[in-house]
């Protein structure tokens, strides 16, 4: 039987090779950080839309109608 020269590292046991990370990877700031940011621009612009919608039908509620004036 072969003898390891660590504990922590037995022959017959190894790791293989790491998957080389590219710098934004490894601050932390690799692709799946990509997909919540747009998530979240969805997210607002959508709710942008919204409240937009809502302040403009609160505008033509204020307003009052032109066309019963004539009348």
């Amino acid at each position: 039987m072969t003898d390891s020269k660590n504990i922590n590292n037995p022959i017959g046991q190894g790791g293989g090779q790491r998957k080389k990370l590219s710098r934004a990877e490894r601050q932390n700031n690799g692709p799946h950080r990509n997909r919540d940011r747009q998530g979240a621009a969805d997210q607002k612009a959508e709710l942008v839309r919204k409240m937009r919608e809502k302040t403009r039908a609160a505008e033509a509620a204020a307003q009052p109608s032109n066309d019963t004036a004539r009348s």
